[in-house]
């Protein structure tokens, strides 16, 4: 399984985020727009939390409160769960179902260098799969074998 550097080098390098300070409509509009489920808050560039579509939905929507008068450091889950570039993508799938978490920043000498989603995690788990499959496919075509593991040769004896 890849690392979560090699992760990372295969996503757009762009931090999607508000500060604490930001009405929620905010948070939605970047979310909208980039396509995301989650973005981070970052103040003074330290990682401050993190805020999800679910967290608009259930601390904003669901309770009829105003986005544009919430801000996003009163909805926000604080001092979120943090991974660096040296943890498999094993680890991180771990991590996200102990936890029930979805995203996970990636911290580098305490600055955010990225976010891992389950997305990401996904991906990874089904190219290794497809990696893996090839390579039996191409030893059983070598050895005269069938998808069930049947040999193609006779032997006269």
């Amino acid at each position: 399984m890849a690392t979560v550097k090699e992760l990372l080098k295969n996503k757009h390098h762009q931090i999607f985020s508000v500060k604490s300070t930001d009405a929620v409509t905010l948070a939605l509009q970047i979310m909208k727009e980039h396509r995301v489920r989650s973005i981070l808050v970052i103040d003074d560039d330290r990682l401050k939390g993190i805020i999800s579509l679910g967290d608009c939905a259930i601390k904003v929507t669901l309770v009829k409160k105003d986005p544009d008068t919430v801000l996003a450091g009163d909805i926000m889950t604080e001092n979120p769960l943090i991974i660096e570039e040296e943890y498999t993508s094993e680890q991180c799938m771990s991590i996200m179902v102990a936890k029930k978490v979805r995203h996970l920043p990636v911290l580098k000498n305490q600055q955010v260098i990225g976010v891992i989603s389950i997305g990401d995690l996904v991906g990874d788990i089904i190219k290794s799969q497809t990696n893996q499959i090839s390579f039996l496919e191409t030893y059983m075509k070598e050895y005269g074998l069938d998808t069930k593991g049947n040999s193609h040769f006779s032997f006269l004896g």
